[in-house]
């Protein structure tokens, strides 16, 4: 992957586009199911709570996601995934996002290019019906955070 096409991504995310382009389109689906198994188990104010959660519904297989914006500063954004396990393209995406955007200021994550998902040369991996669904996530993660944003903001100016 040429470095103009990850240089509009957050450090971490153009890091890990860039792990997925250096190996082979066998070895990248390996890496996405290291992803899908590296995901961390919700904490417990989510844990068995979906119905707090946003449904993905452009993800074939169900996933449910919480985004919290923290009230500091830079506005720190914190994403919470929740996939069957036999679920792993789904689960391996929620990954990728979580490890390339959580932790991050919302500012750095609104900015994130709505075809981020297509940078990680997972197009001709898997289908596009699955790739609709990390997309989904994506705009679904960015609307989250414009919406807790704004009420953090509104609540400091009441």
């Amino acid at each position: 992957m040429a470095v103009d096409e990850r240089a509009d991504l957050p450090k971490g995310m153009a890091e890990l586009a860039e792990d997925f382009h250096a190996v082979s389109e066998k070895e990248r689906l390996q890496l996405l199911l290291e992803l899908s198994q590296e995901l961390p188990a919700l904490p417990e104010r989510y844990a068995g709570h979906q119905e707090v959660m946003e449904r993905v519904d452009e993800c074939q297989s169900p996933l449910f996601l919480a985004v919290e914006v923290v009230d500091d500063a830079p506005r720190t954004v914190q994403l919470f995934f929740d996939a069957p396990a036999e679920s792993p393209t789904t689960r391996g995406f929620a990954g990728i996002l979580r490890e390339s955007l959580d932790g991050l200021p919302a500012e750095e994550v609104l900015a994130v290019p709505d075809d981020a998902p297509y940078r990680f040369g997972l197009a001709d991996a898997v289908s596009p019906l699955r790739m609709r669904g990390m997309v989904g996530m994506l705009s679904r993660i960015k609307r989250q955070v414009r919406l807790r944003r704004e009420a953090i903001d509104a609540e400091g100016r009441a």
